[in-house]
């Protein structure tokens, strides 16, 4: 089921603790933009299709990544894409977003999502795995 943008940015907005529904859009779109790039085939697909449209397009067609990011570069080029951030902000940012893509996934595809990530992506979904 796709969730509303309404509904999507709300949870973004709650769980980052922005004060606006824009800051929310931001942070979504950056983060949904690099995390396109480290999916691939049926599973970018799937996720696609649970999102709002406008935020199945930036996955969709993401912004380009030589290799995979493991997640402090993930981090660290969030930062650099959202203006005034730093990389402590931009962590909050990717955990406001990345919790909300789990909830929005649902456990059997978060855990295809993090198949295809290398390790320690759970932590950002906020879903930490059993080592």
């Amino acid at each position: 089921m796709t969730l509303r943008r309404e509904a999507f940015l709300d949870h973004v907005r709650e769980r980052g603790e922005y004060g606006t529904v824009d800051e929310a859009e931001r942070a979504a779109r950056v983060v949904l933009a690099l995390l396109g790039a480290h999916l691939v085939g049926e599973v970018r697909a799937q996720l696609a299709a649970r999102l709002p449209e406008g935020f199945a397009l930036v996955l969709l067609n993401p912004l380009q990544s030589a290799e995979p990011l493991p997640p402090e570069r993930f981090v660290r080029a969030t930062a650099a894409w959202i203006e005034g951030a730093t990389e402590r902000t931009a962590t909050w940012d990717v955990s406001a977003v990345l919790s909300t893509v789990a909830a929005t996934a649902g456990a059997d595809l978060l855990g295809q999502i993090l198949l295809q990530l290398p390790a320690g992506y759970d932590l950002l979904f906020g879903r930490p795995q059993p080592t």
